[in-house]
């Protein structure tokens, strides 16, 4: 089975390619650098060098690797989550989840992929009773900064999960800490470690169902109660590959 994965290079996708070649995926791994792609090829991962935002050349990209899943672990967010360039990294990330993601799921039907997984972020619900469950509001009517995050998040789950005939699961992760994020300790709850949340990505592929799903460690603020019965995701499990 083939998996396009567009990030192959974040902190997510680092750690889940060796996960996918091990379960016995052929995987295809984007990146936006010639200089990274030699790097991909040298883990197993045939290079796909591409932009999102170029709608034309991703759909080929897509088409020509013929997937079975295509897998949306992009992000643009500055190293370490620099506070001072935080405010543009935000801009960019809502971004990416809003019109790289269009593109994506373009090319994917283009190509009759008909599963889609993709990253998202579990703080943006709205005020209300909690834990929160998946089914809950998005802070919709969030002001600033927050704003336009819930957008990019709100988009990016809409053409996931809307676009016939495509099966679309999303992954509402916590906080990233963990090798390749730049912070080594859990921070504000919701939190969840980059191998947990690989591991779910690949748990999505074998026993997800088209929906949405909390991925973090225990915590007041979400319920992972979906994630861990029907994906049997354990906030617990770390990689043994080197960071």
């Amino acid at each position: 089975m083939k998996i396009f994965l567009a990030g192959a290079t974040g902190a997510i996708g680092k750690r889940l390619v060796p996960l996918l070649l091990e379960a016995g995926f052929q995987v295809i791994g984007t990146t936006r650098s010639s200089s990274r792609a030699e790097g991909l090829r040298a883990t197993g991962v045939e290079p796909a060098v591409v932009d999102v935002f170029d709608r034309a050349s991703l759909v080929r990209a897509v088409v020509a690797a013929h997937p079975d899943i295509v897998m949306q672990q992009l992000t643009d967010l500055p190293p370490g989550l620099d506070p001072s360039q935080m405010a543009e990294g935000t801009r960019r990330n809502a971004h990416i989840r809003s019109e790289g993601t269009k593109n994506l799921v373009a090319a994917a039907l283009e190509a009759g992929v008909l599963r889609f997984i993709a990253q998202s972020i579990a703080w943006m619900y709205a005020v209300g009773p909690e834990p929160h469950l998946e089914e809950d509001r998005l802070d919709v009517g969030a002001q600033g900064t927050r704003a336009i995050t819930v957008t990019g998040v709100a988009t990016l789950e809409r053409l996931v999960l809307a676009s016939p005939p495509i099966e679309g699961i999303v992954l509402r992760y916590g906080h990233l800490y963990g090798p390749g994020t730049g912070i080594d300790v859990p921070g504000e709850p919701p939190s969840i470690h980059v191998d947990a949340a690989a591991a779910a990505a690949l748990l999505a592929i074998e026993k997800g169902q088209n929906g949405i799903y909390n991925i973090a460690e225990p915590n007041s603020y979400i319920s992972t109660e979906k994630a861990r019965g029907e994906l049997g995701f354990e906030a617990a499990y770390r990689s043994s590959i080197a960071a």
